[in-house]
């Protein structure tokens, strides 16, 4: 984050910490800038405003700076100014003490007046084993996220605070939630709670809130996963359904570090070995012959990524190699190692 960036986030948290506080900083502004005028304009030696201010100060610890006058307004000043003033000044001293404990212990209020000083946030709604994870992921991105979950004992939920994320304690489905935590300056939002139901509720209403918010949901039930993308516009994904590849490719071949669906194309990721079979090519007639597109390449203890195509292979490079299941079982065929292990050791 660029210093300016940082300087502008805390000027709008400035700014959302002083809306809480705009009562008494209002009668501040009353009280030592316009009460002392009645004194300068009132008092018969017509002290400055200065002088006027000194009296208006220490009339709050009861020690007036001005002598007595016969004037019912002064003095009625004088009798009401220390009681109302040192009202003012101890309900300001227990919101700040307030707001002081809010923020250490992460309370609701604390964390309306943080997520209003974030623009462009990811809102995510879950702290369970899926959510921890995508809030970990994009604050490795460089994201600021907000996280809303129901449960105050939830154990991923303090694994959150104490790495210094904002987690609100609130049911996602409750009317101020969404509102709290800054939906409509917010860039997506991630319902990745466990009921589904919940999840497509709390993706209409932030679109209500923000039509141009990107939400994710996260979906148990496969056959709403496309019913909610065509109908929702929203990026809906099964949990199993993502998982499925990695469980299935894994059971036929534990070299295969990724797969995944691109249409009706299953690619994987997997990891060679350079052997004998590989030495006549380079990289780009690996990918030309094989289909295979390298995205990493180590050599002599140097990781290299998206390494040149003209780059010639040597025995015992490690490739990292993305292509489809038929490419990948042809190239595992050519380098005679088409039987996979039992388990990578």
């Amino acid at each position: 984050m660029s210093t300016r960036d940082r300087l502008l986030k805390s000027a709008r948290y400035a700014r959302a910490l002083a809306g809480r506080f705009r009562v008494t900083l209002v009668l501040a502004v009353l009280w030592f800038g316009v009460l002392p005028l009645f004194f300068v304009a009132r008092y018969p030696t017509k002290p400055s405003f200065g002088r006027a201010l000194h009296h208006v100060y220490f009339l709050l610890f009861g020690q007036p700076s001005l002598d007595y006058v016969d004037d019912w307004l002064l003095e009625s000043l004088n009798l009401l100014i220390p009681p109302l003033g040192l009202a003012i000044i101890v309900e300001g001293v227990v919101r700040f003490s307030y707001f002081f404990n809010a923020r250490r212990h992460g309370d609701k209020e604390w964390i309306e007046v943080l997520a209003e000083s974030l623009r462009g946030h990811v809102v995510v709604c879950g702290a369970g084993r899926v959510g921890v994870r995508v809030v970990q992921e994009l604050r490795r991105l460089g994201h600021d996220v907000v996280v809303i979950e129901k449960r105050a004992d939830a154990p991923f939920a303090q694994v959150l605070r104490d790495e210094g994320v904002a987690v609100l304690t609130d049911d996602i489905r409750s009317p101020g939630s969404l509102h709290r935590v800054n939906v409509a300056h917010a860039s997506a939002i991630v319902c990745a709670t466990d009921d589904d139901l919940a999840n497509i509720n709390v993706a209409l209403d932030a679109r209500k809130l923000n039509p141009e918010v990107r939400v994710v949901v996260r979906l148990f039930d496969d056959d709403l996963v496309l019913r909610v993308r065509e109908n929702f516009h929203a990026e809906a994904h099964s949990t199993s359904g993502l998982a499925a590849p990695a469980f299935a490719l894994s059971a036929l071949d534990p070299r295969i570090l990724h797969s995944f669906h691109i249409g009706p194309h299953l690619l994987v990721v997997s990891r060679f070995v350079v052997g004998d079979a590989l030495l006549t090519l380079d990289l780009s007639a690996l990918r030309d012959r094989f289909g295979g597109l390298t995205l990493s390449m180590k050599r002599d203890g140097s990781d290299t990524l998206h390494p040149r195509g003209n780059t010639r292979l040597q025995a015992g490079d490690e490739l990292t190699v993305q292509c489809t299941w038929q490419e990948y079982l042809t190239l595992r065929t050519f380098t005679g190692e088409a039987r996979p292990p039992l388990a990578l050791t």
